[in-house]
């Protein structure tokens, strides 16, 4: 049995981090049962989440997961695309995670107005004399991180522009398809998704959101993967502009 390890849902979203939906979307993906386990942080081998506990075998990082499931379960995300579409795939994905996820993470953290009605709340449990300490030395660790990737060393706006960029490029590839590489979803998808549904999220007010609103390809395609994989998620809609779903795969962890 696996177990999958989450932060849990945060902001109207099916979990705080979009790395732990990606996992939890591979999973369904490969209909495979799992449990989700919301008490595992202090315990994560690489100190992040998401990481899962095969039978025993703890695998940390969601690309890891990815690699785990196609090994011991023989299931292939990218089945049916060609080589030159899998690295297609491979690239968005990855400027995804390690180019947008930054900007994103700039605009929920180091922005005062967006931290104080967001992150901020991670620490509520924490005893209130340590807590604005606790504070201020989380938001120091990050914007270190973001000044070692290098995103933090630019102005908001130059952030913003390089986002666009992303965003721009992400409907760019997926037209108008289904999902990013054709009619049927592929690992991309289960990163792609989770970082455009942490960017439309709107609780939050960043120049990312608004450039994200004006893709109605973007828009649709949340739509359709939230309702797809995270039923209890996805927003309200009228009957005439649903667009059917892909059958929901059986897994255990759901309505996480």
């Amino acid at each position: 049995m696996i177990t999958l390890y989450t932060f849990g849902p945060y902001f109207g979203l099916p979990d705080a981090s979009p790395f732990v939906m990606k996992a939890e979307v591979l999973l369904k993906m490969a209909e495979l049962p799992f449990s989700i386990d919301t008490g595992g942080f202090n315990k994560a081998p690489k100190g992040k989440l998401p990481y899962i506990s095969d039978d025993g075998e703890i695998i940390a990082d969601s690309t890891l997961i990815r690699f785990h499931i196609e090994k011991k379960y023989g299931f292939d995300f990218d089945e049916g695309l060609s080589a030159p579409e899998r690295s297609i795939a491979w690239a968005v994905e990855k400027m995804c995670e390690d180019h947008l996820y930054w900007a994103g993470l700039h605009a929920r953290w180091m922005v005062d107005e967006n931290f104080d009605k967001g992150p901020r709340r991670f620490f509520d449990s924490a005893p209130a004399p340590l807590r604005p300490l606790i504070v201020l030395l989380a938001r120091r660790r990050f914007r270190r991180n973001l000044w070692g990737h290098g995103m933090g060393r630019h102005t908001e706006a130059e952030m913003e522009a390089m986002a666009g960029r992303d965003i721009d490029t992400i409907a760019d590839v997926l037209a108008e398809k289904s999902y990013l590489m054709g009619e049927r979803p592929c690992a991309a998808d289960a990163a792609v998704f989770p970082m455009l549904a942490h960017a439309l999220c709107p609780y939050f007010d960043t120049g990312i959101r608004s450039r994200t609103e004006q893709k109605p390809n973007l828009v649709a395609y949340n739509e359709r993967l939230m309702r797809q994989y995270f039923p209890a998620f996805a927003p309200k809609v009228e009957p005439s502009r649903q667009a059917p779903a892909a059958p929901l795969p059986s897994a255990a962890g759901d309505a996480a």
